[in-house]
């Protein structure tokens, strides 16, 4: 698996991320579900457009959508178990929540 850097802004502030692009349709369909340990994963759009995502069979995550010059449009914590999470944009990052030790973080 390949991580790729990628950078979005938040408020004109820059953060920089390693995520695994989401390519496949099979890969856009099934994103987070079912996976123990995952990096961030990046989807990326051909255009703009109306984004949902359910959280069946997930861990808790951050849900980030962005626009097409990468800036925040919406950013949401996802508990596992929802149906129709929506928002807008051109790229949608899916971020783990990550465990260490008995403290629990998320990005």
């Amino acid at each position: 698996m390949v991580l790729k850097n990628f950078t979005y802004y938040t408020n004109g502030r820059k953060t920089k991320i390693p995520v695994k692009v989401c390519e496949s349709i099979f890969s856009k369909i099934s994103g987070l579900m079912f996976r123990k340990n995952s990096p961030s994963l990046l989807f990326i759009f051909s255009k703009e457009k109306k984004l949902s995502i359910h959280s069946y069979f997930c861990k808790p995550f951050t849900a980030i959508w962005l626009d097409d010059k990468k800036r925040v449009l919406k950013k949401e914590y996802v508990r596992n178990w929802k149906f129709n999470i929506s928002g807008r944009g051109r790229y949608l990052l899916e971020i783990p929540e990550i465990s260490v030790g008995s403290e629990r973080f998320k990005y």
